[in-house]
């Protein structure tokens, strides 16, 4: 039988979070799918960085990787290539239409982003829904941004009704009870029929099985990518230890060479300093209490263990960080605190009294990766046709009235032409 054919799409700017969470997606989607549709799976990630080919990827899967954007004050602007915004726009636009065309996939799943970066997706989306065959999801983490910032990006993509036109489904990456963006504003209310809330990617993410890279006890400080967490980072790397723990202190693949050089000088006895690590999930689990910014995936993977953790959110850009933080901690499944008020002399002591102890996070909805391949399953397998689908042939009709009279005339004369031959 046919393979499925599936692309997940993530238009990719600072950090690795886009790419991370559809890889854990095409992890789940690859193994579920197959029980659920009798048809096995295979699949395109598209992403915006070089780094993301660093990642493993189930089989059956492989990589496009979009000319890069970064963010600037200004807004985006191009990564590497030296062109002007609305070419390398353009040129990613392209190359966008071309895979789905080309590849002409059964399930679509747009990181985030519903358009991309300046409605490069927009038009690939509209010309794959015209064929009739695909089914398109929006798959959105559980915090977007404040409501303001939130509501603005809708806006400016065309809102709902934009939304409405190109997509079947929209999921939550979250748990509802803990932070429901429809209800807190970020999400329109009018969207609110076509949101399925997952939970968070959390459960059933592969923890590895590389050797640890620490010997003994250890605490753990994590900072996303890197490319925003050398404050973090570097304050860690000051905090003094108790006897007999370790502190191992991931800097991302982001994180400039300067800064990883500055934080190993600065780093003391029993701190150790790495680029990044294969099975992270691994060495979280295997940690005695855990530091770490407040990125969706670095969240998920803290949610999966009972491992004590105390986030740090981004203090710039976005809300999205302190958002989650707060309702997290508000539910009493991990601490915060903000980098602005945080000292060395404060983490030292928040390390003291949680190292070693534990977290119950059984309470909250962490079955993401175990629900999303069945919710895809509903909509691959669903018969109705969507209301895009039922409204064309009308159009059609009004459209092209005066081909259907003729028509309708020219049989009328074959009936007329056949009864006359009968009666003969």
């Amino acid at each position: 039988m046919k393979h499925l054919r599936i692309v997940l799409y993530s238009h990719d700017s600072l950090g690795l979070g886009h790419v991370r969470r559809n890889l854990a997606l095409a992890g789940a989607l690859s193994r579920q799918l197959p029980g659920l549709t009798g048809r096995q799976v295979t699949g395109v990630l598209v992403a915006g960085t070089a780094l993301a080919p660093g990642f493993q990827i189930p089989k059956g899967w492989d990589w496009v990787i979009l000319p890069g954007v970064m963010k600037s004050a200004a807004g985006y602007e191009p990564r590497d290539l030296s062109v002007p915004l609305q070419d390398l726009v353009s040129l990613r636009g392209k190359l966008l239409d071309s895979l789905l065309q080309g590849f002409s996939p059964d399930l679509v799943i747009v990181d985030r982003h519903a358009t991309g970066i300046q409605l490069e997706l927009e038009g690939a989306l509209r010309r794959l829904r015209a064929r009739g065959s695909a089914r398109v999801v929006l798959g959105l983490r559980e915090v977007l941004d404040s409501p303001e910032a939130a509501i603005a990006e809708w806006d400016g993509i065309g809102g709902p009704r934009r939304v409405q036109e190109l997509f079947d489904a929209v999921w939550i990456y979250g748990d509802r009870s803990v932070h429901d963006p429809v209800a807190a504003g970020e999400i329109p209310f009018s969207l609110r029929r076509m949101v399925s809330y997952t939970g968070y990617l959390a459960a059933g993410r592969p923890k590895g099985s590389g050797k640890l890279k620490m010997p003994g006890r250890y605490v753990m400080t994590t900072v996303g990518g890197g490319a925003d967490g050398y404050a973090l980072a570097r304050l860690a790397a000051a905090t003094p230890l108790p006897a007999g723990l370790g502190h191992l202190i991931v800097a991302g693949p982001q994180m400039p060479k300067a800064q990883r050089r500055d934080l190993r000088r600065q780093a003391g006895p029993g701190v150790v300093i790495v680029k990044a690590l294969e099975d992270m999930l691994a060495h979280i689990g295997n940690a005695d209490a855990l530091v770490s910014m407040g990125g969706y995936n670095s969240v998920c993977e803290i949610l999966s263990t009972a491992v004590p953790a105390l986030i740090v959110p981004r203090d710039h850009s976005r809300s999205e960080q302190r958002i989650r933080a707060a309702s997290l901690a508000a539910a009493g499944y991990l601490e915060q605190q903000e980098l602005a008020t945080l000292t060395p002399g404060i983490l030292a002591g928040w390390i003291a009294d949680r190292a070693g102890t534990r977290v119950d996070r059984r309470g909250a909805q962490l079955n993401g990766l175990s629900r999303v391949p069945g919710l895809a399953a509903d909509l691959l397998q669903a018969r109705e046709p969507r209301a895009q689908d039922l409204l064309r042939p009308l159009s059609q009709q009004i459209i092209s009235e005066p081909v259907i009279t003729a028509q309708i005339s020219s049989v009328a004369q074959s009936l007329r032409g056949g009864a006359a031959h009968a009666a003969v």
